[in-house]
This record gives C-alpha cells, sequence and structure tokens, in this order.
C-alpha cells in the first residue's frame, strides 16, 4: 500500500511542479513519468535514511511528504536538462 500512495502523490507531485514552473515542464506525460519514479525514490530514500520506525519513514503522512518532495525534485532536474539540452541544439 506504500508503493501505491508514493506512485500517486509522484505523478500529482510532478504534475503540480509541471503546472508551477511552467518553463521547466515536461508535458503532461513527463511530468507524471517524472513524478511518478521520483515519488518512489523519494519515499524510498527517505525510508532507508530513516527506517521505516523513523520521525516520518513509518507514516502515511511521511510518505506523502517524500513521494511529493522526491517527484517535484526529478521533475525539475529533468526539466533543467531538458531545456539545457534544447539551447544547444
Amino acid at each position: 500500500m506504500e508503493w501505491v500512495i508514493s506512485l500517486i502523490t509522484g505523478a500529482v507531485g510532478g504534475n503540480i511542479a509541471g503546472a508551477v514552473f511552467k518553463n521547466l515542464s515536461l508535458g503532461t506525460l513527463g511530468n507524471t513519468v517524472a513524478g511518478l519514479v521520483g515519488g518512489g525514490a523519494g519515499s524510498a530514500i527517505l525510508n532507508a535514511v530513516l527506517g521505516s520506525g523513523g520521525a516520518a519513514g513509518g507514516t502515511v503522512v511521511g510518505n506523502i511528504a517524500s513521494s511529493g518532495v522526491g517527484s517535484v525534485v526529478l521533475m525539475l532536474i529533468v526539466g533543467v536538462i531538458k531545456n539545457s539540452m534544447a539551447k544547444k541544439a
């Protein structure tokens, strides 16, 4: 169940980041995919660092927060790389 929450939160977070940072948006599909990957990675990293019994690692709120942050960070990184490559071409 934790992974489902992470993936949903990640997809939503990626699309919200795309709407807020329009110049870095990857489009709906790209934002969703980056959000899914970032959400899963963010949740996994937090659980690895804090452990499942950590302050936020074992709670639904912590899972949502970590996957949301992970999705936004990854979407922004990919957006910056995409824009950088487009300028060079």
